[in-house]
């Protein structure tokens, strides 16, 4: 990653991409360190989170996460996860995709900024990259091809200024693994049958 000392820095992190993506590689995100690591890089103006909620929960195992980045300096964007049972199968699934809002922020603050790192290897935001590019915006992406399979599409790792493996980071953001994480968590960037998690993330655009 390159940074300057005056760049103007905004993190937007794809909650289920990256809980993916760590779970792949076997460690978790300590989001303090996360905080402090690229408040070193530059002006850090906002380190977004985003993640779907299941709202009709009495209990939601992701939201003293939720509460805890609420409190800790990230601004957080939620919505609810929608349910749809597939006519064909009469499996129910979750709808709790979060790309319009990354993509929408991200270009919203484009020309506040200096250098967007974008924490998902969806190729999905490949046209969003190459958009704040032509600002004058610098972008780093932030993900991994050490999983398997790689969740970082070529295309976007093409497309960005910069890509960063995640694996590279563990020493830096990164503790170990220590507990299960709720099925709704696991099936979020990954299958996407029915959801269970702290939101539940689904591959389906709104």
């Amino acid at each position: 990653m390159t940074f300057y000392p005056t760049d103007r820095i905004a993190l937007f992190i794809d909650g289920a991409n990256l809980y993916s993506a760590t779970k792949s590689l076997n460690f978790d995100i300590d989001y303090k360190k996360l905080l402090e690591e690229f408040r070193k890089r530059g002006v850090l103006l906002r380190a977004y989170y985003y993640t779907a909620l299941v709202e009709d929960q009495d209990y939601s195992p992701i939201r003293p996460l939720v509460d805890w980045l609420d409190y800790n300096g990230f601004t957080v964007v939620t919505k609810p996860v929608k349910r749809y049972t597939e006519q064909s199968t009469g499996i129910v699934r979750a709808k709790g995709n979060m790309d319009i809002e990354i993509a929408v922020d991200v270009m919203e603050s484009a020309a506040h900024l200096d250098h967007v790192v974008l924490f998902s290897g969806d190729g999905d935001f490949r046209r969003v990259v190459e958009s704040v590019q032509r600002r004058g915006v610098r972008v780093t992406v932030v993900s991994t091809v050490k999983s398997q399979p790689p969740m970082a599409s070529d295309e976007l790792r093409r497309q960005a200024d910069s890509f960063v493996e995640l694996a590279d980071l563990a020493n830096l953001i990164g503790r170990p693994r220590t507990s299960a994480v709720p099925r709704f968590l696991q099936e979020g960037a990954g299958e996407r049958t029915r959801p269970e998690r702290t939101g539940a993330y689904g591959d389906d655009e709104d």
